[in-house]
């Protein structure tokens, strides 16, 4: 049995990503611990959360730990970065020393007695800051403790290709260049694990529900908004496999 440590940047990040194999791991009897590093409040939302925005993806982040069946929820608290690290200079995560950050998780494994960690591709997925420093924070920790380290991602490839199409049908805002896409998530030939999750979608898909302010934006579709309303069968199909890569 192992003892699982997943590190996340923002609440609702683990709904996403890594939600089904979380739930199935509990399952199995292993045990989960997340962790997630910022606050999330520079998350984009509507008017009805942007009061106290940090407690609310607080709230909605144990909601989904609970749905989740995680053995812990550790919270560090930094600041959300912002997309484009607009926050740094306000302690966002992004700009803080790696090896700060590392210590920190340091002693959360020897309490938890974790003995393997999941953290973040190269790319930060699609590039957000707080991602990519997640990925650092990671490899950081694996290296320190000669731990085994399995990175989350998706296949590059088919969402390269959505993006590009949509695109081309003008889908997305004016200021949107699809070949941001081109370098993000991981090439599908250097994927080492597809878990298959589809036993646990709806717990995945609760999880995703529970983090109703980021399913809120006024004025634009979030992506979280789509996820919840998908009828079962097309959730499964799109959602119900989940990839990691194993750092050698």
């Amino acid at each position: 049995m192992r003892n699982l440590l997943f590190l996340h940047a923002h609440p609702d990040d683990e709904a996403l990503l890594t939600a089904g194999t979380m739930a199935k791991a509990e399952a199995a009897g292993h045990r989960v611990h997340l962790l997630v590093a910022t606050d999330g409040a520079a998350g984009l939302t509507s008017a009805n959360f942007q009061a106290n925005l940090a407690s609310h993806r607080s709230t909605e982040l144990a909601e989904s730990a609970q749905i989740l069946g995680v053995s812990s929820v550790t919270e560090l608290g930094y600041p959300d970065s912002g997309l484009n690290a607009e926050n740094n200079l306000a302690g966002g995560f992004a700009g803080i020393d790696v090896s700060l950050v590392a210590n920190r998780i340091e002693l959360i494994i020897d309490e938890l007695s974790i003995d393997t960690i999941i953290g973040y591709d190269p790319s930060g997925g699609y590039g957000h800051p707080d991602h990519i420093a997640i990925h650092n924070v990671g490899r950081a920790v694996s290296a320190s403790r000669q731990m085994r380290l399995f990175e989350a991602t998706l296949p590059r490839e088919p969402i390269a290709r959505a993006v590009k199409i949509a695109g081309a049908l003008s889908l997305t805002p004016a200021d949107f260049d699809p070949q941001a896409f081109a370098h993000s998530w991981t090439p599908r030939a250097n994927i080492t694990h597809h878990v298959n999750v589809r036993s646990h979608t709806d717990q995945k898909k609760r999880a995703i529900q529970a983090h109703a302010s980021q399913a809120s934006a006024d004025g634009t579709v979030r992506t979280l908004a789509v996820l919840r309303r998908l009828p079962k069968p097309v959730f499964d199909s799109l959602l119900g496999t989940e990839y990691f890569v194993k750092v050698r």
